[in-house]
């Protein structure tokens, strides 16, 4: 997701996503461990994913525009 995006969703849906991606996570996590994972780099999107989420609900806790 665009940052644009993510700035247009509404604080639960925020929530909702950010823990849909934490979930993510440690599904990739879980699959690298018992070596099913074939494509390495998801684990990077997906944590820049949380990072941009995470951004914007500080950006929003602090009231930045």
């Amino acid at each position: 997701m665009r940052p644009d995006e993510i700035r247009a969703l509404g604080p639960e849906e925020l929530r909702r996503r950010l823990d849909e991606a934490y979930k993510e996570l440690f599904n990739i996590r879980f699959r690298l461990a018992t070596r099913q994972l074939t494509n390495h780099r998801e684990i990077r999107a997906v944590k820049k994913k949380i990072a941009r989420m995470k951004t914007v609900v500080r950006e929003r806790e602090l009231e930045i525009s």
